[in-house]
């Protein structure tokens, strides 16, 4: 795994998708888009097979994939804790395209 080089932000978006838009029920999501992002921009994206994973299994799935945060629409109490305990920050109640989910965010928005 290459180490980012210092002053150099790097960091793994996980969006919850399904045929390329945001999927508004985290605990039944069957896949997600998983982008690169450095310094505010997006490298590459690759689409994760989350399986049959239930709710907690869905933050350890996406831990072991070193997502930082994870973009969603809906999301119950049991799987907040999860990625709280999984270190992954949440943004939830988004929908739409996955990509235009993750560039709004970058913009802050």
């Amino acid at each position: 795994k290459k180490q980012p080089r210092k002053g150099e932000f790097v960091m793994k978006i996980a969006v919850t998708t399904e045929n390329d838009m945001v999927f508004q029920h985290f605990g039944k999501c069957k896949s997600f888009t998983i982008f690169q992002v450095e310094n505010g921009e997006i490298k590459s994206k690759s689409l994760l097979d989350a399986g049959e994973s239930g709710h907690s299994a869905l933050a350890t799935l996406l831990a072991e994939q070193d997502v930082n945060l994870l973009i969603c629409g809906g999301i119950g109490g049991g799987a907040k804790d999860a990625l709280q305990s999984a270190k992954i920050e949440l943004v939830a109640g988004a929908q739409g395209n996955v990509e235009d989910a993750v560039r709004n965010y970058l913009a802050g928005k």
